[in-house]
């Protein structure tokens, strides 16, 4: 039998009084968690979910998430974690594509997540601190799992692509308890007694695996931060003992930049994993000089599960690099034409095993688009490969933007902006930021005789799509640069002097 959420059960069935989920003051034990989990089966059943079916989870750093993503596998069901921020054009999507039955949301973005779901069909639960604990206890405990086959669809993550829509990644039972069992035997080296940091937003593959999944199956203690701030991490790690930290390069940023740091007591600390866009050489440096712990570089995707190359922690590092392929995954580098160049030079990333998706749902051009008859998952990254099997990533061949850790597709803001009725062309691009990697900016050409101001366009696309994906930067032109077909040209739009805040 197989079923992701078995490694809760198995957990609970060993460590019972420890501390699973801890978010401040409130910790959830191993078989409070277990239990919780049976009993949001009764209720999926109540609402009619049967296996296969997908269940939204609309839900911020909570220990609610784990007690819904949990009873969701247990129960059978597909999960489809989704951003609290989306708002209710994106959840009508999101819901739309996959045919989600129900969709749990949390009390404060219940609005958003009412009228998407309204328009797409699914039944919402609200999920409010207190109140979605007492709605579950009400309802009797089911304890056994159902069986899942290994190569059957657990999570469904939206992801943009270089086209169209997001489309949505099937990941299975299989793929994603390797991936976290690969993660914690050979980088993260995770046992019962570490605490892992959870400041990763669960509903992104990277928290989920690394550290939801990861921790959770190996009777490990994830205490959480529904709301990154880099205080507030330094605060938790010194309070709780945290042994693992895991994030993006940005939270690194944030933590070097906390004044007093030096106050908090962070001698717990002893792994520390980067991933989700590059990490600056010279943050990864001041921060292991500040904080005296080093920090192991990866690199993955939505549609691997995520992990598929790293820094391993008994390797040579090297500074810069997504280090080497994990345990039962491989990587090539390859020209158009799908030939592994020689070493040194630049191509495409393609990557296979254990970890690789199993489609895009519902998405089957998409699909073999993606991943070749062999297996190779094309990623559209580019990268060189050096000497010693180490990869360095060069650039990215997708236009995909990547705002804090946070995947932004042009296209999306792009469409938002044409909304707008003096707006005649738009050209959405990364800035350059030392915080967060690429700030989101928008080059806009006005219809003839229409007039809006920089602050309209940005409130108007503002209201109507996640506050991550915004631009905070908005300059009028002419005219956008457009190609022999008239197609604009991203590449050559030129950023005015100043217009960073």
């Amino acid at each position: 039998m197989t079923n992701l959420s078995l490694n809760l059960s198995e957990s609970a069935a060993m460590y019972p009084d420890h501390p699973a989920i801890q978010l401040d003051n409130d910790v959830l034990r191993y078989d409070e968690l277990d239990d919780f989990a049976s009993r949001v089966v009764s209720l999926l059943r109540e609402y009619g979910v049967r296996p296969g079916d997908r269940v939204g989870l609309m839900l911020p750093n909570v220990p609610e998430f784990a007690m819904v993503f949990y009873g969701v596998l247990r129960a059978g069901g597909i999960a489809v974690p989704m951003n609290p921020l989306l708002k209710r054009r994106e959840v009508e999507y999101y819901l739309a594509d996959s045919r989600t039955r129900v969709l749990f949301a949390w009390h404060e973005v219940a609005g958003e997540a009412e009228a998407g779901a309204k328009t797409a069909g699914a039944q919402l639960v609200p999920v409010a601190p207190g109140e979605f604990r007492t709605l579950i206890s009400a309802r009797p405990p089911m304890t056994d799992s159902v069986s899942r086959s290994g190569s059957e669809t657990a999570v469904i993550l939206y992801t943009s692509g270089t086209t169209g829509r997001p489309k949505g990644a099937e990941l299975t039972h299989a793929g994603l308890n390797t991936n976290q069992a690969v993660t914690a035997r050979t980088l993260i080296k995770i046992g019962p007694d570490d605490v892992v940091m959870g400041c990763l937003p669960l509903f992104h593959v990277f928290g989920l695996t690394c550290g939801l999944n990861t921790a959770i199956a190996n009777g490990a203690t994830l205490t959480l931060i529904p709301r990154y701030a880099p205080a507030k991490a330094l605060e938790v790690i010194a309070r709780d003992g945290v042994t693992v930290y895991e994030g993006v390069p940005t939270m690194y940023a944030a933590m070097l930049g906390v004044p007093e740091r030096e106050k908090y007591d962070v001698s717990t600390l002893r792994t520390c994993v980067s991933g989700g866009a590059a990490l600056p050489v010279e943050v990864l440096r001041g921060f292991e000089d500040a904080f005296g712990c080093v920090i192991l570089e990866g690199y993955g995707l939505s549609e691997t599960s995520p992990v598929a190359s790293f820094n391993h922690p008994d390797a040579v590092r090297k500074p810069g690099s997504i280090g080497t392929p994990i345990e039962g995954v491989r990587m090539r580098v390859v020209d158009e034409a799908q030939r592994p160049v020689p070493n040194g030079e630049i191509g495409e990333i393609q990557i296979g095993g254990h970890n690789v998706m199993k489609s895009y749902w519902n998405k089957p051009d998409e699909t073999a688009a993606t991943i070749d008859a062999d297996g190779w998952l094309s990623t559209g990254d580019m990268a060189r490969q050096d000497d010693d099997g180490y990869f360095f990533i060069v650039d990215r061949k997708k236009d995909l933007l990547i705002r804090g850790g946070y995947n932004v597709y042009p296209r999306e803001v792009e469409e938002v902006l044409y909304e707008h009725p003096a707006v005649a062309e738009a050209a959405v691009i990364g800035i350059p930021h030392p915080a967060l990697g690429e700030e989101i900016g928008a080059a806009v050409a006005l219809k003839s005789d229409t007039t809006a101001t920089n602050e309209e366009l940005r409130d108007f696309v503002k209201a109507r799509i996640a506050a991550y994906k915004y631009p905070r930067v908005v300059w009028i032109v002419d005219n956008l640069p457009k190609g022999p077909t008239g197609k604009i040209q991203r590449r050559e739009v030129e950023v005015p002097d100043g217009v960073l805040p």
